[in-house]
């Protein structure tokens, strides 16, 4: 059990949830590789409209960082916008196969695909930079190269919402009440009637 900061309602804790409570342990990851507030540049959130990435969008975003978003539904760009999301990248463009060094453009990044989309998040990271992953919505497969961590000291952060031990647990539910916008949490969010279940 973990608990509940006084800035939540139970309900808010469920809109939270898995997904965002995965979030803030990535955000929290990220910040322990000392990128978050020590370096600017872009981070990239990968299967942005999912619960993960709608989260750490908005964490990013509130705690003052460039955030853009990968996604294949242009019809979402409003709510990320509206989450904090500055720019969007087609995910066709990080789901193609590519070189194992590429031109570097991300500081850091919350990867909730895996597979050849993790594989060119890395190849695109800049020197010293991290990238955190937590899903498998692309593949569990990792086609890649070590290039990015031997010649440009990329870090690879895996990220275990299971098995966490309790003292990350809180960090990341404070995280969430110190950084997380209430009115975002709405747009994340919502509750319907049992009734509407299959």
């Amino acid at each position: 059990l973990v608990p509940l900061p006084e800035a939540f309602s139970l309900e808010d804790a469920m809109a939270i949830g898995t997904a965002g409570y995965t979030a803030a342990l990535c955000v929290d990851a990220l910040e322990d590789w000392n990128l978050i507030g020590s370096r600017k540049g872009e981070i990239l959130v990968t299967g942005a409209a999912g619960g993960v990435g709608s989260v750490a969008i908005s964490l990013l975003a509130n705690k003052g960082h460039t955030v853009v978003a990968s996604t294949g539904r242009t019809e979402t760009h409003d709510y990320l916008t509206s989450l904090g999301a500055s720019a969007f990248i087609d995910r066709a463009e990080l789901s193609s196969k590519g070189s194992p060094l590429q031109k570097e453009r991300w500081l850091g990044a919350v990867d909730t695909v895996g597979s050849v989309t993790l594989a060119n998040v890395l190849a695109q990271t800049v020197y010293g930079g991290a990238v955190t992953a937590c899903g498998l919505a692309g593949g569990m497969d990792l086609p890649a190269s070590v290039a990015p961590h031997i010649l440009r000291g990329v870090a690879l952060l895996g990220i275990d919402s299971v098995m966490a031990p309790q003292d990350k647990r809180k960090r990341a539910w404070q995280t969430l009440s110190d950084h997380l916008d209430r009115s975002a949490l709405r747009s994340i969010a919502r509750t319907e009637p049992m009734s509407d279940l299959p």
